[in-house]
């Protein structure tokens, strides 16, 4: 039989997260590429959830998601950021924010709409934009010159604009970069979005993870923007329990319900023991979001100083997971290639940039690192390195 899979998703094949993680396993690498932590959430979420578990609550939850935790959304995006939603209507549990996007995606392109993305930008937006039947149409991030943080040209931002432009995707806290967009930079994609009536779409899963006092601002708090913005965010990256695939897609009711539409024949529902518990720990456990983000900002410090010191030129992390790593210093400039012979010749692993590129050669000089990882595996991942480096000079 020829290839059964649909013509336009015959470019997408095994992911690179998948692939680095086997490598990593085959070769007993430190992995560095995947971005999950090696610890876990708060002992009270884990033991919530347990008690919930044979307490019996294992069965169908409501396809909306219980109002337990749709509630708890709705308390804290309006304690952080002033933006008040309706739990009943404008809060809609998902899959992970994974499915989140997906399925608004699927519900809110038309097959030759065209969706502005930021690259580089996380896999999924692509593939989710393809089975849709959109187009991406890329504003690519660079670094500045002066402060080596990541940002895009407002004027391409303006010049992606087409006729059939329906939507603008934006991460923030960015992954892989880093960038914590600015409020100056939001307003910039505000406008466009008001200017040409276009719906934004925001993934805000690194929301509580913004470093060195930076705020996270959604894109749903600037005028004009709430009543076009539908935002995912979801308990993986808040609490540190990423296996647990739970998210939240919130907005106003008419894009909402647009998601839920799609969303009900996809996944139907999630997990409602561990949605009771999230909901708890959503309400209590804001001491243990703001210990985490101190601890990555100083694992983020840590492993930047170390691949400095290796010789990468290391980019500014704003806040997420995760340090772009530019890898000519080092004498390489295929990151794909160099990716591929680091589990085997140095024992760790990262991910080549420029998978999450359009336009490929605008990163392939870039490695991702994780840094969410205990210090000591930071440190041997550095070690390591170093020791390859001082091979290969």
């Amino acid at each position: 039989m020829d290839n059964p899979l649909i013509e336009r998703m015959r470019v997408y094949g095994e992911t690179i997260f998948a692939e680095m993680t086997r490598l990593a396993t085959e070769t007993g690498s430190v992995n560095l590429g995947q971005g999950f932590p090696d610890t876990d959430g708060p002992r009270s979420l884990l033991e919530a959830a347990s008690r919930n578990i044979l307490a019996g609550v294992n069965q169908y939850p409501p396809g909306p998601g219980r109002p337990e935790l749709r509630r708890a959304v709705s308390r804290y995006r309006s304690r952080h950021y002033g933006i008040d939603l309706d739990p009943d209507t404008e809060v809609y549990i998902t899959v992970g924010a994974t499915a989140g996007i997906a399925a608004a995606l699927l519900a809110l392109v038309e097959h030759g709409d065209e969706v502005i993305v930021f690259e580089p930008m996380y896999d999924s937006y692509a593939a989710m934009v393809t089975l849709a039947g959109g187009v991406r149409r890329p504003v690519t991030l660079r670094p500045d010159p002066a402060t080596g943080r990541f940002t895009f040209d407002p004027d391409e931002l303006r010049a992606a604009v087409g006729p059939r432009t329906r939507m603008v995707l934006v991460n923030s806290p960015h992954n892989p970069t880093g960038t914590v967009f600015t409020a100056q930079e939001l307003e910039e994609i505000a406008a466009v979005c008001r200017e040409h009536d276009l719906i934004a779409f925001t993934d805000e899963v690194y929301e509580f993870l913004a470093f060195d006092g930076r705020p996270h601002v959604p894109l749903a708090s600037l005028p004009g923007m709430r009543e076009r913005t539908v935002s995912v965010s979801s308990v993986g990256k808040m609490f540190a329990v990423t296996g647990w695939k739970t998210g939240w897609v919130m907005g106003p009711e008419p894009l909402v319900a647009a998601v839920r539409t799609v969303n009900q024949f996809l996944t139907f529902s999630a997990n409602g023991a561990l949605q009771l518990a999230i909901a708890d720990a959503i309400d209590n456990e804001g001491e243990w979001i703001a210990a985490q983000r101190s601890a990555l900002q100083g694992k983020r410090d840590r492993l930047a100083a170390g691949l400095a010191e290796t010789g990468f030129d290391v980019g500014v992390s704003e806040g997420t997971y995760f340090v772009m790593a530019d890898i000519r210093p080092l004498g390489y400039t295929n990151g794909v290639d160099l990716a591929r012979a680091l589990p085997r010749e140095a024992g760790v692993a990262a991910v080549p940039a420029q998978v999450f590129y359009d336009r490929e050669k605008e990163g392939e000089h870039l490695l991702r690192f994780a840094f969410c990882k205990r210090d000591e595996v930071l440190d041997e991942a550095v070690a390591r390195l170093t020791a390859w480096h001082h091979r290969a000079s």
